[in-house]
């Protein structure tokens, strides 16, 4: 279980002064060797807010960082920001994604302190947004966010990753009604493709549960500058990268704003960090596919190349 780490995680973000500082030191603390870098990104557009990226590399046995031929996961919390400061007090909704996949790093590091070192290298990425502002959305209002999401991907999807967890707060619709989280069909390069056998068994063995499939449409891969609706930010890491990625969905059995505080259900968050933790066991040591690599290869024959939906599609319409 992951219960000390997410608590140590979570008294860190839940506060005004949340910073990717303040978290870099705090990891450093369970691993002094540790790299782990912080970034300050400003947003391109008026008010000129800013971010905490914060990028944690863990390496494994035989990793790439080791010079191993073992593959490396990527885990991502995605988010608008972790509050919406002066609007709302406290830790929203919305920085479910972030807690996440910093408790799995947290996780991962108190490992390794412990002799339990992974096959392969993971990556965690996030950032740490303490006053991000809201935009109106339907059903539920969206997190805005200091920074674009082509900025967020820049930082964040790493040429490193061969294949990424998307980890986000998926609250806000009516498309998956239930307390815990869920996972979506593989991405890659433009495909939509069939879920992960491995990850559902992954899934079942941590929750002890039937594992939770949240539906995608074509418009949920696509790049958000298109203006077309998406569930939310959770397959944006698709857009810019051939890496295969899933989208770990953060859930709930009613419709919940990201901007709400005391929204967070501690068993929901903690369930999908474990997750992480679990993938990256099997992932590095060559026990877990994100997909049937023949089947990808047979569909690119029937029909082509879909790289085009990672654009923003035709200027004129």
């Amino acid at each position: 279980m992951l219960l000390k780490q997410l608590t140590d995680v979570f008294d860190l973000l839940d506060r005004s002064t949340a910073s990717g500082q303040a978290m870099k030191e705090y990891l450093l603390s369970i691993n002094p060797d540790t790299k782990i870098e912080v970034l300050v990104l400003k947003g391109v557009n008026p008010p000129y807010q800013t971010t905490d990226v914060i990028r944690i590399y863990i390496p494994g046995k035989n990793g790439k960082t080791n010079q191993g031929t073992c593959p490396t996961l990527g885990i991502i919390g995605r988010l608008g920001g972790l509050g919406a400061r002066p609007e709302m007090t406290g830790f929203v909704s919305d920085g479910d994604g972030a807690c996440a996949s910093l408790t799995a790093a947290a996780k991962l590091l108190d490992m390794q302190k412990k002799g339990d070192t992974l096959e392969g290298d993971v990556i965690v990425c996030t950032h740490i947004c303490p006053d991000a502002p809201t935009s109106p959305h339907e059903p539920v209002p969206f997190m805005g966010s200091p920074v674009e999401m082509f900025q967020n991907n820049e930082t964040e999807v790493l040429p490193e990753m061969d294949a990424i967890l998307s980890i986000d707060t998926t609250k806000g619709n009516r498309i998956i009604n239930h307390n815990g989280f869920a996972i979506s069909n593989t991405v890659k390069s433009g495909y939509i493709l069939s879920v992960s056998e491995d990850l559902l068994d992954i899934m079942q063995t941590v929750t002890g549960a039937m594992p939770k499939v949240f539906p995608l449409s074509t418009q949920d891969i696509t790049p958000y500058e298109n203006n077309l609706y998406h569930l939310n930010s959770i397959l944006q890491p698709a857009t810019s990268t051939d890496a295969p990625v899933v989208g770990v969905a953060i859930t709930t059995e009613t419709m919940v704003a990201g901007c709400a505080t005391g929204a967070s259900q501690f068993v929901s968050i903690e369930s999908a960090a474990r997750f992480a933790v679990e993938t990256a066991k099997f992932y590095g040591a060559g026990k877990c596919r994100f997909y049937d690599e023949e089947q990808f290869q047979m569909l690119q024959k029937l029909y082509g190349s879909m790289a085009h939906l990672k654009t923003e599609g035709k200027k004129e319409l």
